[in-house]
């Protein structure tokens, strides 16, 4: 998937059905002069379902088509002949998806698996035929109900992407070279700030054919929960993540300052994420001596924080393999 594909915010205007008029047919026949009214109901106009699709992986095919509309309800017709319902509009969104409205920024359905339905505008109710309104002072009545109209509605999508794993670090940290060791993703890699843009998604390929999917997002800064840098827009997508490893380069002079910050980061933007399974990873380690690896192993600052933390380089695939047993252990250990 390229970055340029990977679209995970969009605004859509949706428009259920028109509900079908009733009828105000009255009745007849060659023997049958006054057969009194027999005008069927109108048919309900389509609705809007939203229908979650996990072969999805982005919001992309929202990009040409921002404009939904269901099929109208049929008029009604003689002899209590109802009009024919309209056709429901099915819009597909990978699983994930969050939808809100616009209007109110209210979430209106958040979706967690594959194949769940949910109809965010019902259609217009079809009217009543004529036969309806018949009674004991009015035996012919030549009038009947208009069908409701449709109703329209600005959603906002968003996307939380679903992985096992997802990468927090600053600009620079290594994510994305470290995405690519771990996976057969192809991130943008450069040795500048903010070369991520949008997240990406990677598959591990585990022993005994098992997998797991990491996510990497754009680097947070400090006052990243408040919208600096890149801000919230991307924080979000590791609301679903598992296990959150925390990536700091050991180019960092405080390396305990750095991970403090974004876990600040995350406590300001929603505190429930502390509560996920976290391991702090330093990285790019062949670039300082291995007795300096041994000080920060007995760092008293790191062990404070009484996390697992584990020490790689992606170049020279120092502990690769040792991070992914950690990985699949925490994975594993969660589901039990």
């Amino acid at each position: 998937m390229t970055e340029d594909n990977f679209v995970d915010y969009v605004k859509v205007i949706v428009r259920s059905g028109n509900g079908g008029s009733g009828s105000s047919h009255l009745r007849r026949e060659k023997f049958v002069a006054k057969g009194g009214p027999d005008g069927g109901d109108g048919g309900n106009g389509g609705n809007i379902i939203f229908k979650t699709n996990k072969n999805l992986w982005t919001l992309f095919h929202f990009k040409f088509k921002k404009h939904f509309k269901a099929e109208h309800g049929a008029d009604g017709g003689k002899s209590r002949s109802s009009g024919a319902n309209g056709k429901d509009e099915f819009i597909k969104i990978p699983v994930g998806s969050v939808i809100k409205d616009t209007d109110t920024g209210k979430v209106i359905f958040e979706s967690i698996e594959d194949g769940e339905e949910f109809n965010a505008v019902q259609g217009g109710r079809g009217g009543l035929g004529n036969w309806h309104f018949k009674s004991s002072t009015n035996q012919t009545p030549k009038y009947s109900q208009p069908g409701l109209e449709g109703k329209e509605k600005k959603l906002t999508i968003e996307l939380k992407v679903l992985a096992d794993v997802g990468f927090v670090g600053f600009p620079n940290s290594g994510k994305s070279t470290l995405l690519s060791v771990l996976t057969d993703a192809k991130p943008k890699i450069g040795d500048y700030e903010f070369t991520t843009l949008k997240p990406n998604l990677g598959i591990v390929k585990y022993k005994d054919f098992n997998t797991f999917v990491i996510s990497d997002i754009p680097g947070i800064i400090k006052g990243a929960s408040k919208g600096k840098g890149l801000g919230h827009h991307f924080l979000r997508h590791i609301e679903r993540n598992s296990i959150l490893v925390f990536l700091v380069s050991c180019e960092s002079k405080n390396i305990d300052k750095r991970f403090n910050i974004l876990i600040d980061e995350l406590k300001n933007y929603n505190k429930e994420l502390l509560d996920k399974e976290k391991l702090l990873v330093v990285t790019k380690c062949d670039l300082i001596e291995k007795f300096m690896i041994s000080d920060l192993k007995s760092s008293k600052k790191l062990k404070s924080f009484n996390i697992d933390i584990h020490f790689i380089s992606s170049v020279t695939s120092m502990g690769i393999e040792t991070l992914k047993d950690i990985m699949w252990k925490k994975l594993n250990t969660q589901s039990l």
